[in-house]
């Protein structure tokens, strides 16, 4: 897969250093995500789509599936091989090979992953997957503008702030809509500067 031209998406796409590995979600991947599912519904508080519950997760997880198979999204399990456990998930999404452009996205880890450095290994392997591998020439990231964790952690890892979609998504609250911040990073920031700041931080 050295082009985007010759991408499918339903290689078994696996991505790992030393401290992470990320491989495609799968339907079975219920069984090991389900502890976080039950235990931190605070986890999706400012997520579009909430795995909350083991019903919800199956839910998340058979349409995040169902996106792969339409070519729309490609989602990943994240495993943690310094507790050799699985940590959560993250995917690429709104896929456009012909314009070379992707969002990275849909991310979510369990407390005890968070603040550990995890976060940073994924993103390298994502970013390097999608500026060297598919050769992206832009890759984007959106969030609600009043999550500050994440941000931050977007931020940290090299992306430039481009603005806020005002009223822009409903959030869980149907009564409430969020504004969206956008931020991204372009091809020759990562090979100039991104790559080998974020490769420092690993």
């Amino acid at each position: 897969m050295s082009t985007t031209s010759n991408f499918n998406f339903s290689d078994p796409v696996i991505l790992e250093d030393d401290f992470v590995l990320l491989r495609p979600l799968q339907e079975t991947d219920v069984d090991n995500l389900v502890e976080i599912s039950i235990n931190e519904p605070e986890t999706w508080k400012y997520s579009l789509v909430g795995a909350d519950g083991k019903e919800n997760l199956i839910n998340y997880i058979k349409s995040a599936v169902k996106e792969r198979e339409n070519k729309k999204e490609f989602p990943f399990i994240v495993f943690d091989k310094k507790s050799q456990k699985y940590a959560g998930s993250t995917r690429f999404y709104d896929i456009q090979l012909d314009y070379k452009t992707v969002q990275m996205g849909y991310t979510w880890y369990g407390s005890a992953f968070r603040g550990t450095g995890l976060n940073k290994h994924c993103k390298f392997l994502l970013l390097q997957f999608a500026f060297e591998t598919l050769g992206m020439e832009r890759v984007e990231f959106r969030a609600d503008n009043n999550n500050e964790r994440s941000i931050a952690a977007m931020k940290s890892i090299g992306c430039k702030v481009e603005g806020v979609l005002r009223s822009h998504m409903p959030t869980a609250n149907s009564d409430v809509r969020r504004n969206s911040i956008v931020l991204s990073i372009l091809r020759d920031e990562w090979f100039d500067e991104v790559k080998e700041n974020l490769k420092r931080k690993l």
